[in-house]
Parts: C-alpha cells; sequence; structure tokens
C-alpha cells in the first residue's frame, strides 16, 4: 500500500474522512476507536471522589526517574515517572532489561502502597523514537525521515508493534510517539522525527503507528500512545525549536493537524503539547504559547475534536508559558494541562499547585477533570505489575532486526546514478571512505542511548551492523580508510563514500539564520574526503547519511551516484542490500523509496514544499530513481553564497552540546580540559567541578562549581572576526543561573579584555534563570576584528553558577537591562 497524497488535497481528504466532509476552514469532529464505558466512568468518579488534593495534585505530576526515588512515588502519590535521554536505572548506560523492570517494579509497588482508599498505579513514560532506543542491545528502526522516504503504512504498523513490544521488555507502558509534525522548513533541528512535509503521509503513517503501539491497550504488548507535539512544532519560522508558527488557521487545521485526526480516531490516548508558539499574523491573532493555549487544548482538542485522554506537557514545557516558572503554572492548567512534566521541581510544583487550588486559582472542578481524564486512561490501559507481562526482562522481545532491515531498505532514495555505476558487482574492488561508514553514532543519529545520541561507541550495539559491515558481508573485497589520505584510489575498481550529519536532538541540530543549508559548511571534511577520492578514474558512489535534505550539490557533482540514506539506525546491512548486487548477479534489492521531503537547489531554499508558489527544487517531493533509469543528473549548478539564510542580530558562541565553532574549556588548579559533547558526564578539577545543568532546556547549562582560581571559556582554534551586525550597540550576553554568590573576584572576559562582575554574580544569587548583557564597550582593548576566546568566566573563590545560550547580540548593549561598566 503505497501512494503519494498532495498537501492540502491530502488535508482535505482526511477531513472528509474523518470529520464527516467538515470544511477545511473549520475543526472537524473526530470518533474515537475507543468507546465510552458507562461503568468505567462510574468508578473513575468513585476514586475521584474518594481523593484528597493532594492525591489529585500528585497524579497529575510527573517526575524523572533521576529525581524520584520509588519512597516517592508512595508519599507525593505520583501519577507518573518519565526518564529522559541519557536517563537510566541506577544512572547505569549499560542496564539490562531485567534491570529496568526491577525500576518499574519498585515504582509500582510503591504506587499499590499508598494510603489512598482506591490505589492508583503510576504510569512510566518513555522516548522510544525509533525503537526502544534506551536500551543497549535493542534494534533501532530508520528515524522517521526514512519511513516516510519508505512510503510502506504496513510495515510502519508492524515497526510500532515491535516497539511497543520492545518498551513493554523494559517494564514500561507508555511511548512519547508518534510524532506528527509537517515539517515546513528543514532548518529545524527535529526534521527526522517528521515522516514527510505532506501531511497526507503524516497522516497515514499516524493511524497505523497508533494502532500498532496500542493494540487493544492490555495486552502484553501494548502500550499507551502518544500524539505530540500538539501542534505546529513543524511550522516554526526560519525552522527554529520552541520558535513561532505563523500559519493561518486554515493552514493549522489543513496541514499541521493532520496526523492529529487519524491518530484520535485511532484512539491515541494521550496528547503531549508543544513548545512553539502560534501566531496567525493574516489574522491578527496571537495564540500564544501552546502550553498555555486554553483555545487550542480545551476548546479545540477536548471539546470540538472529542479528545478524552490526557493531555501532557513536555519536559518543562510550563515554563515556556509567560509568567510561569518550572515549578509553577496555573496558566497551563486551566488551559487545558492535565498532567505536568516537571522532572527535578516536581515537589515544589504538587505545593504551590496545592497552594493555587486553595487559593482559587486554579478551580477543583480543572483538577477533578485532569484526574478523571489520568484515570480513564489508566484503567483502559489495565496497567498491571510490570514484571507480570510476557516479554518482561527479555532482550529477544526487544529484537526485530529483519523488519528494521527491510525497512532501510525501503527508505533508502537514489538520487542520482549516472553511468549505472550502482549496484556494484560483488566481485569488485572497493574502496570505503568517509567518517559515517564505521560510525553507528552518526548511523542512527539522536535519540540514541543518550539524548542528542552523542558518546556512544560502536561496542555500545551489540546487535546492529555499521554500512561498513554490510559492505564488508556483500563483497570481500572491501578496503576501508576514513579520509582516503594516502591511498591510491587507482588501485580500486569503485569508491563508496559514506558521509553526512553528526547525531543531534532538538535544539541542538537547528540551522540557525546566521548559517545556512550547505552541509559542506558544517562539515567540511566530507567535502575534503570527496575531493581526494574524485576525479582519479574510479567511479565515486556517494551515501548521505543525515536527519534531512540539505544543499549537497558540490557534494553531488563530485560523485556518479548519490544515495539519500538518512538515519538507518541499527541495521546498516540494509544499506550493502540494495547497493551489491546479489551472488547471482543480478539485483539483489531495488531502490524503491522516494522523497518525502523536497531537496534544496540553493544553500537558501528554505522553506520549500510541494505546492509553493514558484517550488523549483533540485529534487522534487516524490523523486526517486529506480535501477535502469535513463536518467542522467550531470553537473549542477553550485551556489557559492556564504551568507545566512535568515535575519539575525545574534553571533553564536555556545548553547545546549558543545558542536560550535567555539569549544568550551576549563581550567583549575594547573589541570585543563576540553568539556566535549559528552552530555552525561561531570569534570573534576583540583579547584572546579563542572556539571550538566538546565536552564532553558534539558541538557543545555554547564554548571560550575569554584572553591578556588579557575575558568571556563569558550575557545576557538583560530580567531574569527565578530560579525559587523552584532557589534553595532553589541553586548556579550548569556544565559545563567546562579545559585551561590561568589567570594571573591569574578571576571568576564571577551577578545583577552575584562571586567569584573562579581557584584553582578552575587545580584543574581538566588534570583533563578537571568540573562547577562555585557556591553562590548567594557572589554576596553579587546580586537573584534580577531577573537579566539569570546567568552570566559574566572572566578577566584567560591561561586556556583550555571551557563548556556551565550552569544553576541547587535542592540543589545541598549537594552534597560545591559550591564553598566562604562564611566
Amino acid at each position: 500500500m503505497k501512494r503519494r497524497l498532495t498537501l492540502l488535497a491530502a488535508a482535505a481528504q482526511l477531513l472528509a474522512c474523518h470529520a464527516h466532509a467538515a470544511p477545511v476552514t473549520d475543526w472537524p469532529q473526530v470518533k474515537s476507536a475507543v468507546a465510552p464505558d458507562a461503568r468505567l466512568e462510574a468508578r473513575i468518579r468513585e476514586i475521584v471522589a474518594s481523593m484528597t488534593l493532594e492525591q489529585k495534585v500528585g497524579q497529575m505530576t510527573q517526575s524523572e526517574i533521576k529525581t524520584t526515588q520509588p519512597d516517592d512515588v508512595r508519599k507525593y502519590y505520583l501519577g507518573s515517572v518519565l526518564n529522559g535521554g541519557g536517563s537510566w536505572p541506577n544512572g547505569n548506560k549499560y542496564a539490562t532489561p531485567a534491570d529496568w523492570v526491577k525500576l518499574a517494579d519498585a515504582y509500582y509497588d510503591a504506587s499499590m502502597a499508598t494510603d489512598m482508599r482506591h490505589k492508583i498505579p503510576v504510569i512510566w513514560g518513555i522516548d522510544a523514537m525509533h525503537g526502544n532506543s534506551n536500551v543497549i542491545g535493542a534494534t533501532l528502526f530508520p528515524h522517521n525521515i526514512g519511513l516516510g522516504a519508505a512510503r510502506d503504512p504496513k510495515r510502519v504498523g508492524e515497526m510500532a508493534q515491535a516497539v511497543a513490544q520492545a518498551v513493554r521488555a523494559t517494564g514500561i507502558n507508555w511511548v512519547f510517539a508518534p510524532t506528527l509534525a509537517v515539517v515546513r522548513d528543514d532548518r529545524w533541528g527535529r526534521t527526522y522525527e517528521s515522516f514527510s512535509e505532506d501531511p497526507g503521509i503524516v497522516a497515514e503513517y499516524a493511524s497505523v503507528y497508533v494502532k500498532g503501539l496500542q493494540g487493544g491497550l492490555t495486552g502484553d504488548a501494548n502500550v499507551v500512545a502518544t500524539a505530540k507535539h500538539y501542534m505546529g512544532d513543524g511550522g516554526t519560522d526560519q525552522g527554529k525549536d520552541r520558535g513561532v508558527n505563523k500559519s493561518t488557521k486554515a493552514e493549522m487545521i489543513g496541514v499541521h493537524a493532520a496526523g492529529y485526526y487519524p491518530a484520535l480516531a485511532a484512539g491515541a490516548q494521550t496528547v503531549m503539547a508543544s513548545y512553539n508558539s502560534w501566531n496567525d499574523v493574516a489574522a491578527g491573532k496571537d495564540y500564544g504559547k501552546m502550553h498555555g493555549n486554553r483555545e487550542l487544548l480545551t476548546e479545540v482538542l477536548k471539546q470540538k475534536l472529542g479528545f478524552d485522554g490526557f493531555v501532557v506537557t513536555d519536559w518543562n514545557g510550563i515554563a515556556e508559558v509567560p509568567g510561569c516558572r518550572n515549578d509553577s503554572c496555573p496558566q497551563a492548567i486551566n488551559a487545558g494541562i492535565d498532567m505536568v512534566m516537571v522532572p527535578d521541581d516536581w515537589k515544589r510544583f504538587i505545593a504551590n499547585t496545592v497552594q493555587q487550588v486553595k487559593d482559587g486559582v486554579i478551580p477543583m472542578a480543572r483538577i477533578d477533570d485532569a484526574v478523571t481524564r489520568i484515570l480513564r486512561v489508566k484503567l483502559r490501559a489495565n496497567l498491571q505489575k510490570p514484571s507480570a507481562s510476557a516479554h518482561a526482562g527479555k532482550m529477544e522481545s526487544m529484537q526485530a532486526r529483519a523488519l528494521a532491515r527491510k525497512l532501510v531498505q525501503e527508505s533508502l532514495v537514489l538520487l542520482k546514478n549516472d553511468g549505472n555505476v550502482l549496484p556494484l558487482a560483488r566481485d569488485r574492488k572497493i574502496l570505503v571512505v568517509g567518517k559515517s561508514a564505521d560510525n553507528m553514532a552518526n548511523q542512527t543519529g539522536g535519540w540514541t542511548l543518550t539524548w542528542q545520541g552523542t558518546d556512544n561507541k560502536n561496542s555500545d550495539f551489540p546487535n546492529g551492523d555499521t554500512i561498513l559491515a554490510g559492505l564488508k558481508e556483500m563483497a570481500p573485497h572491501v578496503t576501508y580508510s576514513a579520509d582516503g589520505a594516502g591511498v591510491n584510489v587507482a588501485d580500486y575498481d569503485v569508491v563508496v563514500a559514506v558521509i553526512g550529519e553528526g547525531p543531534y536532538a532538538e535544539g541542538d541540530g537547528d540551522i540557525g539564520p546566521a548559517a545556512n543549508l550547505r552541509h559542506s559548511s558544517r562539515y567540511p571534511e566530507d567535502l575534503a574526503v570527496l575531493k581526494t577520492v574524485a576525479g582519479k578514474g574510479k567511479p565515486v558512489v556517494t551515501l548521505f547519511v543525515a536527519g534531512r535534505p540539505l544543499y549537497a550539490n558540490d557534494l553531488i557533482n563530485l560523485s556518479d551516484s548519490f544515495v539519500a540514506a538518512w538515519l538507518p539506525g541499527s541495521e546498516g546491512k540494509g544499506v550493502a542490500d540494495v547497493l551489491v548486487r546479489g551472488a547471482d548477479g543480478k539485483v539483489n534489492v531495488p531502490f524503491s523509496g522516494k522523497l518525502s521531503f523536497s531537496w534544496p537547489k540553493t544553500v537558501c531554499q528554505a522553506p520549500l514544499n510541494i505546492g509553493d508558489k514558484g517550488y523549483a527544487p533540485q529534487f522534487a517531493y516524490g523523486y526517486g530513481l529506480a535501477y535502469g533509469a535513463a536518467k542522467k543528473v550531470g553537473k549542477l549548478r553550485e551556489d557559492g553564497s556564504t551568507a545566512g539564510c535568515g535575519k539575525t542580530n545574534a553571533f553564536p558562541v555556545f548553547n545546549q552540546s558543545d558542536r560550535a565553532t567555539y569549544p568550551l574549556y576549563v581550567e583549575g588548579g594547573g589541570e585543563r580540559r576540553a568539556l566535549g559533547a559528552d552530555l552525561n558526564v561531570t569534570h573534576t578539577l583540583p579547584t572546579l567541578k563542572v556539571e550538566i545543568a538546565q536552564i532553558n532546556t534539558q541538557q543545555d547549562a554547564k554548571k560550575v562549581t569554584w572553591t578556588g582560581p579557575g575558568f571556563i571559556e569558550a575557545r576557538a582554534a583560530a580567531p574569527r572576526a565578530i560579525p559587523a551586525w552584532a557589534r553595532q550597540g553589541g553586548a556579550l550576553t548569556f544565559d545563567t543561573i546562579v545559585t551561590a554568590a561568589p567570594q571573591g573576584p569574578v571576571q568576564v572576559s571577551l577578545g583577552g579584555a575584562s571586567v569584573d562582575l562579581a557584584g553582578e554574580f552575587a545580584r543574581l544569587a538566588g534570583q533563578g534563570k537571568k540573562t547577562v548583557k555585557v556591553p562590548l564597550a567594557c572589554f576596553r582593548g579587546a580586537n573584534l576584528d580577531k577573537v579566539d576566546t569570546p567568552f570566559r568566566v574566572a572566578a577566584q573563590g567560591a561561586l556556583v553558577a550555571a551557563f548556556t545560550n551565550i552569544q553576541v547580540v547587535g542592540g543589545a548593549a541598549n537594552d534597560q537591562d545591559a550591564v553598566n561598566c562604562v564611566q
């Protein structure tokens, strides 16, 4: 069942199917496959009537396993726990399925040991993005962008079933999937989590995915599904994570909501609110942040769409709402949020929310409605002790390698095959080059074992194979050189280059307005390796392992064949199945993948979507060559522009992960260390310690605890100029949380010039998140044309502070809250 649906026509078809031919200008009514049950409702009313306010608010609270002991579930009546990316039982990345089940049982037992009249089991939620991707040894499927290219709803439904079973093997019964974003700008760092720019594909997959996860809800291999992120997360301006969606109401209904109608009709029991805002500019109506949007959460979702499950926030999502904090947001609850994901500050959240109800800020009726919805889902799912599942603790229940391998085969898209270089004969002498050929981290992408997918090595995938391993199995004469240096290409028949993006997740993958879509600007080593092997008289086949289409004409021109391999997951052999002929010399597996996203022709061709006015991509939506196709791509025109694609006055230095131009270092007590990209490590030096912390989002900040002289700095290998647009009224800005005031001077430096801000840090102590803005004029003598260290904080004595979102921002020196250091 492979078909292509087109944009608004597909959405209109869905509306007609699921909303009794309602016009695209209004929200449809949706009938869920999970029917109401009068006896169940009576039981829920009885339970709610017996609960205290504290018990009710506890049920509405979801805490993180790092901050939650089993007895906390009993003591605070917690309704749910979750583990974020990079969070494992006892902090052990190598925890076995049995270890996961043991912890799940402990939480369950605690929930059944409360003093409540009616015991309510806790429900554990998890991000299982492309398999149970938190557990060593589990099968990992292609990310959603590859599934969209595969055009195979039947197998995607089977994949969802396999994911559910794998999650139940760890004792968990709630999955934060499927993602139903319809991405409009591929600069967004979560593009690979989307099936397509086409709402038709998203809608078609939404139904089978929910059915695959939930089944009948009560089986040993069933989990509760989550339709996310509600809504419009894929349509933010300039592809900015947590940004503003400026769609019209008709676009929101017909494009961004298209996946929700079939997901809800299939019986999705939970919906996760989105971080983004919605501002219908054309209509002059700003709906604000989704977490505080009563019209969308209550009036549309619960009333018009008829959703009777519960709405959960994203990670600390309530803090996105103006006037809210991580531990307090009556606005969100009043808007229609039922369960609040409060990873760290859940105790204060419970206390604050209880008081807000007592003060009349949150009506008791709203609390009762939220708890009713949570109980409805829990009772429908018939939550039992995790170890009671037939799959509990079994690694074999986490394996679906043949299915994953087939989906990899179907996901590959052949963009170029000039000279019919592919498929390769098995007896060819093959030189394999490129950083991603033998790299499971790059192959599996973000949301793999850790949140960002970083800090993973090949040995962390005992039940998977790299692309290189697959090629070696299919063809006996394979030699590998990562960079191709010192290798005589003439000794080989063909070169296979495996290049692409490194792993990332969420905003860390955003391509900001100061940058463009040129892949080789972000990963120059890929262009370098192709230049090393191309033009040497032997054909070059390039496999592009990446989470989105990117400008790659320079790379394509150096290649005879070019394949979009996306993020294939753990089954690298599925790639070789298609590239290499069978033992009989015939095509082994044909190319069948088709682009579910349009491929850009220029470095700033974003947004780019089928149906756009003047639509002129390099490779159109639906494009994908087959073996034997007569089409010759030839030499493509190259766009030499180096300018950024968006308007910005911010020059980024550091935000979230250490992959920027300016890596972070710390020094103290005679020791110096690079902080690197590992978001789960603590660095301890003689006079300071650096830990991962959160200021704006999960693991986005570096928390430094000074006990003596030392510093943290962002330093490049070579000096760079601060752009002119960032200098004009510019300031060095950074977000910080100062936990303990300084006990001595604190020098903040840029370009070798510094200013003592001990007083500023003392003022900020205990104030929560603040943004510090230091005018560039404060850094007297700094040469802004040659800056290798745009940020350094050096303390002489005790100080505890976290830092993120470090940048030089034009105009910020004129803000009223800028530091006054110019006399």
